[in-house]
């Protein structure tokens, strides 16, 4: 879990474009983030377990 500034400071408009830091809107996590569903990698796949992402589920071949 992200500290509360630092999320805080993520919110914020940026001062150039470049420096824009996308997180997970659950915990606040920066790094494994994907884009379409705002989620960190972790969140995600706790979610998607649950089944509370429509249209994902867990893949087996």
């Amino acid at each position: 879990m992200a500290k509360k500034s630092t999320v805080a400071r993520s919110n914020k408009a940026p001062k150039f474009k470049s420096r824009v830091v996308r997180r997970c809107f659950k915990c606040g996590r920066a790094r494994g983030y994907m884009r379409d569903y705002d989620l960190c990698r972790i969140c995600f796949r706790e979610l998607a377990n649950e089944g509370k992402i429509p249209g994902v589920k867990k893949s087996s071949w």
